[in-house]
């Protein structure tokens, strides 16, 4: 009987975290896809913009240590809930610059202050993370992680759709009236109200018993000398998002500055959200491809979407064939990339240092995010050349770059979980009965697994 209640208590507590997801997915799609409008209405440039990345993308991970040091002494529910509340928090305070700005307080220096309350948000955020990742890990099947993690991303993918697709409109009635940093503080505001609801949800699930001892606890040093096949998956992540935010950070901004959409934040706004569409189209099938086929054959398919992504933008200036053609492409590498890296953890490392071993790969993450950024931004800002704009040349790099770490890297992790061979066939080509269905990738892609009493056991 004691069984029994709490696998429905774990039932339940997947039903409510789905509506938790959809709450703070709205909240946070709403937010963050104005932040950087925001910025550039306030003044910033675009070594502002590389800084509000870079910096926020390091002091994440960064708090994502001490979230997991945490658990030493509280419940994640504890921890997880009084974070997202101080996060909801935060987006009033980002309210505020707007209003600042709009009465010509302090101009010169808000988008200074908007990195700095951007961080702060980020900083709960990352208390938060190793905390959840750890909690819903002990809630899900782990042969079902995939196909449940995928119906959640649908939910929140649409939730944050719809809210990119309000705050657009707001947007654009606002500034149609002259009051654009009032449409600003309401959407804020709107984003704060949601995440508090995601917060009451938080209070509501059922938290297995854990208890974090100071045993599993290892250093940041001695997860890099270890360098086994984790090891190496969390550095390729370092790597893959250098490369990745060379580029990342600034489409917002080139659609806003060149192809001059800071003029109908409505029509941004539906470009912006045609990515999240076509997440949430690709989220079930890459949830179903990784119980099937393993995560490592998910993450070449993201890897070469994201490939592909800058190279479709330096192309590309019709609006109707971004939406069709690199924001498609930006949909499937970021459903295929969520999924594979979630699971792929999750299948990786022990209960107890699962927290520790997010935490510290998203540090490395951090430090790559950090350095792409800011090399970005600074490219962008004095590199001219007379036969591109600065932001092509940055597109074209990290196109290149990206593919670099894909054959570096990938080729040496190995698949942990048991999953079914594949005959290898050159030149690369994807079945198109189902645009997730396998992807063959030539004599680089492994088909063997490792078996978790192998040589690579988990963390």
């Amino acid at each position: 009987m004691v069984i029994s209640s709490i696998e429905e208590k774990k039932k339940e507590s997947l039903k409510i975290s789905i509506k938790e997801g959809t709450a703070s997915g709205f909240a946070s799609d709403l937010g963050n896809s104005l932040v950087v409008p925001l910025a550039t209405e306030i003044g910033a440039n675009a070594i502002h913009i590389g800084f509000l990345n870079a910096l926020s993308g390091i002091i994440s991970p960064l708090a994502q240590i001490k979230g997991d040091k945490l658990m030493e002494k509280y419940s994640r529910k504890r921890i997880a809930s009084k974070n997202a509340l101080r996060q909801a928090l935060t987006w009033i305070l980002i309210a505020v610059v707007g209003i600042l700005y709009a009465t010509n307080i302090l101009r010169g220096y808000l988008p200074l202050i908007l990195i700095a309350f951007y961080c702060i948000h980020s900083i709960f955020g990352g208390l938060i993370y190793p905390v959840w990742f750890s909690w819903m890990g002990d809630l899900i099947d782990d042969k079902k992680r995939g196909k449940y993690f995928g119906k959640r991303n649908i939910f929140v993918g649409v939730a944050g759709t719809v809210a990119i697709l309000l705050g657009g409109f707001i947007l654009d009635k606002f500034r149609e009236v002259g009051y654009i940093f009032l449409g600003f503080g309401i959407l804020f505001i709107v984003a704060f109200l949601f995440r508090f609801i995601s917060y009451r949800y938080l209070k509501k699930q059922y938290e297995p018993k854990f208890k974090l001892k100071r045993k599993d606890y290892f250093s940041f040093w001695a997860f890099l000398k270890r360098y086994d096949n984790y090891g190496k998956f969390a550095v390729y992540q370092a790597f893959f998002n250098f490369a990745i935010m060379i580029a990342s950070p600034f489409f917002a901004f080139y659609m806003l500055k060149e192809l001059g959409f800071e003029h109908n934040y409505l029509l941004y706004m539906i470009v912006t959200l045609a990515s999240t569409v076509f997440y949430v189209i690709f989220t079930p099938l890459a949830g179903k491809f990784s119980d099937k086929y393993g995560n490592l054959r998910l993450l070449w398919i993201a890897n070469i979407f994201f490939v592909l992504s800058p190279i479709a933008w330096i192309f590309i200036k019709s609006t109707i064939w971004i939406i069709l053609i690199p924001q498609l492409i930006s949909g499937i590498a970021n459903a295929s990339l969520n999924i594979g890296i979630i699971n792929y953890t999750y299948d990786s490392a022990k209960e107890e240092k699962r927290g520790l071993c997010i935490a510290y790969t998203n540090l490395l993450i951090g430090i790559g995010t950090f350095a792409g950024a800011i090399v970005g931004g600074f490219l962008i800002n004095y590199v001219t050349t007379s036969w591109t704009s600065p932001f092509l040349f940055v597109f074209g790099l990290a196109a290149i770059l990206r593919l670099l770490v894909v054959f570096i890297f990938l080729p040496q992790i190995k698949e942990v979980k048991r999953v079914p061979k594949v005959k290898l066939h050159m030149p690369i080509h994807l079945h198109l009965t189902s645009p997730l269905r396998m992807l063959h990738l030539g004599h680089s892609m492994p088909t063997h697994h490792i078996n978790r009493k192998g040589i690579f056991r988990k963390l």
